[in-house]
């Protein structure tokens, strides 16, 4: 029996952390896979990270993620959380350091400040 999963308005709202929508370049390690997915995010937040991909992964899926922000490297664990066939994947972060978490933090602040005001 297939698994429906639910579309993005039927499902429960579970973020802790305001979003901001910003691509960033960001290099998906499969566990277990070879080759790193080279995306870029959609948006971004302090927990994770949502990013646009034809061919998603599967719900589950744990992950190394590699972000490059503004000159900054950022490197932390990942868990698949949501799937939009077709369309893309959202991304929990796991395992941040305090210090790949500062530096993110500090370009997100930089981000949202920079955008104008609507």
């Amino acid at each position: 029996m297939a698994s429906i999963e639910p579309s993005k308005s039927q499902r429960q709202e579970r973020r802790q952390h305001t979003r901001t929508r910003v691509a960033v370049e960001a290099e998906l390690h499969l566990e277990g896979g070879r080759t790193p997915l080279r995306v870029k995010t959609a948006d971004l937040s302090l927990g994770g990270l949502y990013v646009e991909m034809m061919f998603t992964l599967e719900i589950g899926s744990k992950l190394k993620i590699v972000l490059w922000m503004a000159g900054a490297q950022v490197s932390t664990g990942g868990v698949v959380m949501t799937r939009d066939f077709q369309v893309g994947n959202g991304i929990k972060f796991t395992g941040m350091s305090a210090e790949d978490r500062a530096k993110l933090k500090h370009f997100l602040t930089a981000a949202q400040e920079a955008r104008p005001p609507r």
